[in-house]
């Protein structure tokens, strides 16, 4: 009886493992998986778009520069550099060239739309045609573009088109010319855009102008799932702490971004660590809601566990502890000077595989964090609950 009951419990779990991954594998999911969550995620984040321009006149309040002027066709450059120098693509030049005017019109005209319609100003007030960001939905559009046409000859050929388009929607944000919601949606949109694009033109061409190619991304369950990642995420506070005698300090909701990566032994026990930078906005008494924003810098290392529901699906959780740097904080009627000191996070996440390597990964974060003054004894609880666009090795 307990061998069959342990027999019954192997095979429901394959069985979920599988119908996972087969639904992760349909044309549906494949054109969609990424598009519509940043598109999704592009909507939520829009009442919190102050919190992460506050993180970006902070610690870059005097950025400005153009290269990402000329980032967002980078990947499509290079693009057509190959395929004018010979090297084998997925599509013949008029298949590819159908199905990036395809990609383009409908990027354009849904960008366009957006902005002539929805009316909102830009972060530095030049205009009022800030959403969706443009350059960055051009950029992933380029990105995808190229990885469809040679990311068969190497998994970094997606690695570093979508870094580069990553690298233009974080320098819009840099340049105060864009909303965190505006990137975010113009990812999704430019993403969207091409893998229609390019189903239009499959239906049109069929199987003519198309080379075909082994499948690259082999996934095993038993991988280990080593990773590095860009870290972005909402801070919400769950506690506050007394200045002194006569002020309580809270901390309304913020933003955080970093860089995170763990090695694995395994496919289950790692060490890795996390850097991130952080903002929130302050109340103090119950009352007054500070210019000032509360500032943290932490570097933080531990464990990582990770337990793969299927090839591509991973749960995780990890156990940190680290060093946060508050720089001094001025408050309307004193000044708490900068102080350091020790703390500890810990964390789920949920994983999932777009291709060999690179992935998505959405995380709930708690840290717990010592006091800024050195009159109050008490911790900080904090969450921190977002995502991360995730390389994996």
């Amino acid at each position: 009886m307990a061998e069959r009951g342990d027999s019954l419990r192997i095979s429901t779990t394959t069985n979920f493992s599988r119908r996972l991954d087969k639904f992760s594998s349909s044309r549906f999911y494949q054109m969609t998986y990424i598009g519509v969550p940043l598109i999704v995620g592009g909507l939520i984040v829009k009442r919190e778009d102050d919190h992460f321009r506050g993180l970006r006149n902070e610690y870059l309040p005097r950025f400005n520069r153009h290269l990402d002027d000329y980032m967002q066709y980078a990947p499509a450059a290079v693009m057509l550099g190959m395929k004018v120098a010979g090297v084998q693509s997925r599509s013949s030049w008029g298949r590819m060239l159908v199905s990036d005017a395809f990609s383009a019109l409908l990027m354009g005209g849904v960008v366009n739309t957006l902005k002539q319609t929805t009316n909102v100003e830009r972060p530095d007030g030049s205009n009022k045609h800030s959403f969706p960001s443009g350059h960055t939905a051009t950029a992933f559009m380029t990105a995808t573009m190229f990885t469809k046409e040679y990311g068969h000859k190497s998994p970094w050929v997606g690695v570093g088109a979508y870094s580069v388009a990553t690298a233009t929607g974080l320098m819009r944000m840099a340049n105060n010319k864009h909303w965190l919601s505006d990137v975010l949606t113009g990812a999704g949109i430019g993403i969207l855009s091409t893998e229609v694009g390019y189903y239009f033109a499959d239906l049109i061409f069929r199987e003519k102008g198309i080379n075909r190619f082994a499948n690259e991304n082999m996934f095993d369950r038993m991988d280990k799932p080593s990773f590095v990642s860009l870290y972005l995420g909402l801070n919400i506070p769950l506690s506050g702490y007394d200045i002194d005698e006569e002020m309580e300090f809270r901390t309304s909701s913020g933003s955080s971004a970093g860089v995170e990566g763990a090695y694995f032994f395994n496919p289950y026990v790692g060490v890795g660590g996390r850097f991130t930078v952080s903002n929130t906005l302050i109340i103090v008494n119950e009352e007054r809601a500070e210019n000032n924003t509360f500032d943290a810098i932490s570097l933080c290392g531990g464990s990582y566990f990770s337990y793969p529901l299927s090839s591509r699906w991973l749960i995780g959780s990890k156990l940190l502890g680290g060093y946060v740097h508050y720089p001094q904080l001025e408050l309307t009627d004193r000044s708490v000077s900068s102080r350091s000191g020790f703390c500890m996070g810990s964390g789920v996440s949920l994983t999932f595989k777009a291709k060999e390597y690179y992935g998505i990964r959405f995380f709930l974060d708690y840290n717990l964090l010592p006091s800024h003054s050195r009159n109050s004894g008490e911790y900080m609880n904090m969450l921190t609950l977002g995502s991360s666009f995730m390389i994996t090795f």
